[in-house]
């Protein structure tokens, strides 16, 4: 299964941020920033990458609801619980 193109937009955006904001971190951590401040930062990427990864989630399981593609098998229950804890 792939992306969905109404999800790869909002994923790639997400990413792009996250990206940004780790760049942002190491800045902060090589000029000796303040372990709040760069923590704080941090976990603005942690967030960024949670809602990537739980929009293509989503769009995986919304594939499966819809099940349109007859050549590809729908993902299987323990196949989403998987992806879902990859993200904990």
């Amino acid at each position: 299964m792939k992306v969905d193109e109404e999800a790869s937009t909002a994923v790639l955006n997400r990413l792009r941020r996250a990206q940004g904001q780790l760049a942002g971190v190491i800045a902060m951590i090589e000029a000796g920033r303040d372990c709040k401040d760069v923590v704080t930062q941090l976990a603005a990427v942690s967030r960024a990458l949670d809602r990537a990864g739980f929009k293509i989630i989503a769009s995986g399981m919304r594939q499966c609801m819809d099940a349109v593609d007859e050549d590809v098998p729908p993902m299987s229950e323990a196949e989403l619980e998987k992806l879902f804890l990859a993200l904990a």
